[in-house]
Order: structure tokens, then sequence, then C-alpha cells
């Protein structure tokens, strides 16, 4: 079983017991983020991760990744597409083994989650 070097959204990683050296998990983690930025609800004008729709950013020692997201509402008519976006996007991050993305829906997404820059780009601040 490989040690996990776990990334929880707008938190900085975290090398706990990881075989991944710090600086280079830090660029992971940084280009990870900004590739996440790059896909949009096309419903919404904000990318996933300001919207906080990722829950979750896992980096095995394998650099293998692993994140769990989530939709805005269960029925949101890109939700079989969504995932492989994400794979896709993520998938391009140097350094990293591949991504298996899990749509999870507990918690359920509230608008609490999203981030100020989301908020206003939605006039909800």
């Amino acid at each position: 079983m490989n040690d996990t070097a776990s990334t929880i959204p707008n938190a900085p990683a975290t090398a706990g017991g990881s075989a991944i050296p710090p600086d280079e998990l830090a660029r992971i983690t940084d280009d990870i983020i900004a590739a996440l930025k790059t896909v949009y609800d096309p419903e919404i004008p904000s990318d996933i991760y300001e919207l906080g729709l990722v829950y979750k950013i896992d980096i095995d020692d394998d650099r293998f990744v692993k994140i769990d997201m989530t939709l805005t509402a269960p029925g949101c008519p890109v939700a079989g597409e969504m995932p492989g976006w994400v794979e896709n996007a993520v998938g391009t991050v140097q350094g990293i083994n591949g991504v298996e993305v899990a749509m999870v829906f507990d918690p359920p997404w509230t608008p609490d989650r999203m981030s100020e820059e989301a908020q206003v780009a939605l006039n909800w601040y």
C-alpha cells in the first residue's frame, strides 16, 4: 500500500509520509489546480475549482491522482461528461501517472463552497 499525499482545495499540499519530495508535490498540486481551473460547468461562468466542486485531491507515491468531486445538482445535464473533462485536463499535468475521478454527492454541494472569486463572477457576494 502506498502512502498518500492528500490535498484539499484551497489548502497547501502536505507531504505527510509521501515519497514525493515536498517541492515536487507542491508543483504537481499547483499544476493540478491550474488544470482544474480550465474546466467549466457550461451553465455557470466559473470553473469547477472555484465553484467548490472539487472535494479532494489525493496524489499517491506512484504519482497517481484520485479526485473526488461533485456537481451543483445531481441531475446536472453534463454529469456523465464532467469526470472525463476533469480526467483529460488533469491528465496533461507533467509528472503524474494517471487520474481517476469519482463523482460523490455527500456532502451535497451548496453555494457556500464557492470561492470569493466565483461569488464575484456570479454576483453572489
